[in-house]
């Protein structure tokens, strides 16, 4: 049972600093129990203020990353409509917002579209693109509407050792009762209401005290035990007992950890969550670290060359691996749609970013053959709604010229893509009149498929290297050279 001293101070607290100006807040709300808990004591808090002093705006901020796990982004969206349907009813400054990344970085369209390689701790390019800007996007509107922002926080040091000595680092720079600047964004400082609360305050408060917006704790403490090994959750025990605060609920996607325990322990948990094992089957398949260099292409996504250990680091997804992920996807959601209650909506894809996917692979990688209309229709059984791009060359040319390229030029792998992308560049600059810098493209482009085979192309990168290196000495013998006679020409003075 949580200290409800505790509880009043902290209400107490957000209350004041509420007060103390005419800032706006952005609280950042996941659904999960942290911002439920921040986002539940800042409502009670502004619900006890005289209506003539919730003046000011409350924004309530989710990031839908579009590959959220389903039943999380099921819950966070039906808590948004509740937020705010009882904000409104209830008079209080509350706006929920659901924020979407931009359309060219978001998941799909990266791995299947450009065929980036899945993120890895080294090459993590989806948290700065699905998250991070488009907060950082809303809060900068914030900014330039009123001037500043304060941003309210569930972070908590008792959530990692990490966790802890950021905030540590960070409580040097309250400058004001609650508030912490310093941040990554300028006019932007933030407050971090439950900062020094256990796993075990958060979760007795949420189930102690009431939702405000007629949500279910209890629920979401069941959402969290289904997510957790051995489907337990306790609460309040000894230091030694885990709590349900280590949980995480994350991208069914995510590459950057081996498994993804929660999703697996809710199937394992639960019969009815049978259906999503087909997505951590997918998962597995893609994030296969072991197989991964050989679904991608032998040249980076530029076409050039790069040298690690000795061989050739690989580059984009392969066209028929992107394919068969795609009718994979798409048969997975097709299933989900028509099997499974409640989620007869359900996208993994939406359908502008299958467009996105499709300009990539048409206008960028020269893929001409249109894949993906066909794969929809074949799959979901009707017309991709759109309006085809105008391609002068079809599919039965394609079909011709790839026949003629794989069984007349066996050796020459990259032969087929080249004549594509070279068809595809005089296709879009056929009816301009100045054709300024086209021999430039063209001349790139044959150089970028140069390469026989990935042999060819690592002899020719390995001479390149020597050849460079040699230069380079070349280069430093010079510059001792010169260092020498300036040397010897001052002992002469």
């Amino acid at each position: 049972m949580i200290n409800r001293e505790q509880v009043n101070n902290t209400i107490e607290m957000i209350k004041r600093v509420y007060l103390a100006d005419q800032i706006p807040w952005v609280v950042g709300y996941s659904g999960g129990k942290d911002s439920t808990a921040v986002l539940q004591l800042v409502w009670t808090a502004i619900s006890e203020l005289p209506e003539e002093e919730r003046k000011k705006k409350i924004y309530v901020i989710t990031n839908d990353t579009l590959v959220e796990s389903p039943v999380v982004a099921k819950w966070v969206e039906v808590s948004l409509n509740k937020i705010n349907r009882a904000a409104t009813a209830s008079g209080l400054p509350f706006e929920a917002h659901i924020l979407l990344p931009e359309l060219k970085d978001r998941f799909w369209v990266c791995l299947l579209g450009k065929g980036y390689p899945y993120p890895r701790k080294n090459f993590r390019w989806c948290t700065e693109r699905l998250k991070i800007k488009s907060t950082n996007i809303f809060i900068q509107k914030v900014v330039s509407e009123y001037g500043e922002v304060i941003v309210v926080l569930g972070t908590r040091k008792a959530e990692s050792a990490n966790r802890m000595r950021m905030i540590t680092e960070r409580e040097q720079y309250e400058y004001r009762e609650g508030l912490l600047s310093k941040t990554s964004l300028q006019n932007k400082t933030e407050f971090m209401p439950i900062k020094n609360w256990t796993d075990d305050d958060v979760w007795a408060y949420l189930l102690q005290y009431p939702n405000p917006w007629s949500n279910s704790n209890r629920e979401l403490l069941t959402m969290y035990r289904g997510a957790t090994k051995d489907n337990e959750c306790p609460i309040v025990m000894s230091t030694d007992t885990p709590s349900c605060g280590k949980s995480r609920f994350g991208c069914w996607v995510c590459t950057l950890v081996a498994k993804d325990s929660s999703l697996a322990a809710m199937v394992h948990n639960d019969d009815e969550k049978a259906w999503m094992i087909p997505l951590l089957q997918f998962r597995d398949d893609f994030g296969d670290h072991e197989h991964d260099r050989l679904n991608r292409d032998f040249t980076l996504m530029s076409g050039k060359l790069k040298i690690y250990n000795n061989r050739l680091v690989h580059g984009p997804y392969k066209k028929e691996v992107r394919e068969g992920w795609l009718r994979t996807l798409l048969e997975i959601e097709t299933n989900i749609r028509q099997t499974v209650k409640g989620f007869e909506n359900f996208k993994i894809i939406t359908e502008e970013e299958l467009l996105e996917i499709r300009r990539i692979w048409v206008e960028e990688k020269f893929e001409l053959d249109d894949a993906v209309p066909r794969i929809y229709e074949e799959v979901k059984n009707k017309v991709l709604d759109t309006k085809k791009q105008n391609l002068d060359f079809g599919l039965v040319e394609y079909d011709i010229l790839k026949e003629i390229c794989e069984e007349e030029f066996q050796e020459e792998e990259l032969l087929f893509k080249m004549m594509s992308a070279l068809i595809q560049i005089e296709r879009k600059n056929s009816n301009t009149r100045r054709r300024v810098g086209l021999t430039e493209k063209l001349t790139k482009t044959i150089e970028r498929f140069y390469y026989r085979n990935e042999e060819d192309a690592l002899a020719f990168a390995q001479k390149f290297q020597i050849r460079r290196e040699e230069a380079n000495e070349e280069f430093m013998d010079g510059m001792f050279s010169n260092l020498e006679r300036d040397e010897e020409v001052n002992d002469e003075d």
